[in-house]
């Protein structure tokens, strides 16, 4: 079994080589156009890898952009196993993450409760 650290240096070469492939266009699909990938993990014995994607355009386009994905899958992980060096390759399993518009949420809350701090000391002045 390799080491946590080999195993995170697996991770962020296929997020690094997956977020080229979407940059150039190596992937042609338009399903996939706004996507970015937020992070890789990759299991201990190298059988697979969980791909988590977002989306400029939020959740609403999340179920089309995890089709297109999985209809690329195959092309994916041919191309990954051609730059990355492994006795095997892991299977790719793609999940929509969230903390984008999480964050956002979050911003946005931040935001209303700073305007309304600074409306109640403009009333009490």
């Amino acid at each position: 079994m390799p080491s946590k650290l080999r195993t995170k240096r697996i991770a962020d070469r296929i997020q690094q080589l997956l977020s080229e492939m979407l940059i150039t266009g190596k992937i042609s699909d338009p399903r996939l156009a706004s996507v970015y990938i937020t992070d890789v993990t990759v299991d201990r014995e190298l059988s697979f890898a969980k791909i988590f994607v977002s989306s400029l355009e939020g959740k609403s386009q999340s179920d089309e952009i995890l089709a297109g994905l999985e209809h690329a899958v195959g092309y994916l992980r041919s191309s990954l196993a051609h730059e990355i060096d492994l006795r095997t390759f892991p299977m790719l399993r793609f999940y929509w993450d969230e903390t984008p518009e999480r964050a956002e949420r979050i911003e946005q809350l931040f935001d209303s409760i700073t305007k309304t701090n600074v409306a109640d000391e403009n009333q009490q002045d």
